[in-house]
């Protein structure tokens, strides 16, 4: 995929990426998770149908007074099951909490951060609780300089707690940061919006609901279509 330049050139010493979404591959782990759920109740709907009611739900819940992501994880449930026409059990609606461990990396995710992990410091900047993002930082084989959390700021992204966090720890500038992430909505509208460079890596289109329509406006410095092609796009620059 051609990488599209819009702005500013990249001299970055942190590259930071949003995990889920952008190195695991969340959409094949919800799908696998919520659809054995539906199948249990002899609910029939498609992939597409569960990512569409995922995408509006989760960050709904999200809005609201901040909480663990594991209870986020089990409002989504509770609410995606209502929206179907079940009531998930007390079991059900954990299940995409004890799930996402399992969730794996992309193909090309551990090889693009080896490679990475060599020029830049590297940092995750995610909407997760600390012991499951430990519990899938096994699969990602770097260690990272900088993990900020959800559980860390009290507060999901696409609020702007989780960059100002970052930019406070790492003490660089703005302009010496690289974002990379799926998300539009949750992470390229807030680094645009403090100045951060960013690059949107295309891994997929935004789904249906509040989420894309939100996100039609929203600009990415550089649009990739996987890890790997930003690893050939910094070494061209």
């Amino acid at each position: 995929m051609a990488v599209r330049i819009n702005r500013r050139a990249l001299k970055p010493t942190v590259i930071s990426f949003d995990c889920y979404g952008t190195l695991i591959d969340w959409e094949t782990g919800i799908v696998h998770c919520l659809r054995g759920l539906v199948s249990a109740h002899n609910v029939s709907i498609s992939d597409e149908a569960i990512l569409a009611a995922y995408s509006e739900i989760e960050p709904a819940v999200q809005g609201d007074l901040y909480r663990s992501y594991r209870e986020i994880l089990r409002e989504v449930v509770k609410r995606f099951s209502g929206r179907f026409g079940f009531q998930a059990t007390d079991t059900e609606l954990e299940a995409l909490s004890a799930s996402l461990p399992k969730w794996r990396p992309f193909g090309d995710t551990v090889e693009a951060l080896q490679a990475l992990k060599k020029r830049y410091q590297l940092a995750i900047v995610s909407n997760i609780d600390n012991d499951l993002f430990a519990a899938t930082a096994r699969s990602l084989g770097v260690s990272f300089d900088w993990v900020i959390t959800a559980q860390d700021v009290s507060s999901y992204k696409p609020a702007l707690p989780h960059f100002t966090e970052l930019l406070r720890r790492t003490g660089l500038p703005k302009e010496r940061h690289l974002h990379a992430a799926e998300s539009l909505f949750h992470d390229i509208a807030p680094t645009n919006a403090l100045g951060i460079p960013n690059v949107w890596v295309k891994r997929s289109h935004e789904k249906g609901g509040a989420t894309a329509s939100r996100a039609q406006a929203v600009k990415p410095d550089r649009t990739v279509g996987s890890l790997k092609d930003l690893v050939a796009m910094l070494r061209s620059e």
